[in-house]
């Protein structure tokens, strides 16, 4: 699966280079699920699989998997994809968006939708890093040597944050290489999760 785009051109719609925005709220509800944000990222990553494929990858039966993917499919994350079936029995399905991002919302319901996923793919996030540091010593010592968590402060303006996150992505979309004929041998998934909170208080109402 690759998302190039000519030069000069815009990356398609819902890649890593150009999120989806999710405004609507049942969508955003629909994919608050643990087990479909465990599905979606598979297809993502790893292309087309049916439900029994994806079954080990959340631990649950393939009918339920099913079901879940059902759930995304009518919100438009994935579809299925007879086209790459190995034969006429199988059912695959493929995503059909790769990343998404939440704005920010004056309606309250958009507002408690986009919490509840936000702390929902945080805590996916959180388990991959929990599983990692469990078994960290089992790990290659230069991949123990590799990863790790930076903690920093900095002082900027918003327009200062906003131009160094542009600059973060830009070292670290190329490496996504969705398409696995991107990836050099020896490349290994790696989890890459960067926060950017601000530490003060917000300002009173009505204060300039």
């Amino acid at each position: 699966m690759s998302f190039r785009s000519l030069e000069g051109e815009r990356p398609p719609r819902g890649t890593p280079a150009n999120p989806l925005p999710l405004t609507d709220v049942n969508a955003m509800r629909a994919m608050a699920h643990p087990a479909r944000i465990a599905l979606h990222l598979h297809l993502a990553l790893e292309g087309p699989a049916t439900a029994t494929e994806c079954s080990p990858v959340v631990g649950l039966s393939p009918s339920a998997c099913s079901y879940h993917l059902r759930q995304l499919a009518r919100y438009g994350f994935v579809e299925q994809a007879p086209a790459m079936a190995a034969n006429g029995r199988e059912r695959p399905w493929r995503a059909t968006v790769i990343a998404t991002q939440l704005g920010e919302f004056d309606d309250p319901a958009k507002v408690m939708a986009a919490e509840l996923l936000r702390r929902t793919v945080d805590e996916h996030w959180q388990d991959v890093r929990r599983r990692y540091h469990a078994a960290e010593a089992d790990y290659p010592r230069g991949w123990r040597e590799a990863a790790g968590t930076d903690h920093s402060v900095v002082h900027v303006t918003p327009a200062e944050l906003r131009r160094l996150r542009e600059q973060i992505q830009a070292l670290y979309l190329p490496l996504t290489r969705l398409a696995g004929e991107e990836r050099p041998e020896g490349a290994q998934r790696v989890q890459l999760l960067l926060d950017f909170v601000p530490m003060f208080e917000p300002p009173e109402p009505g204060a300039p």
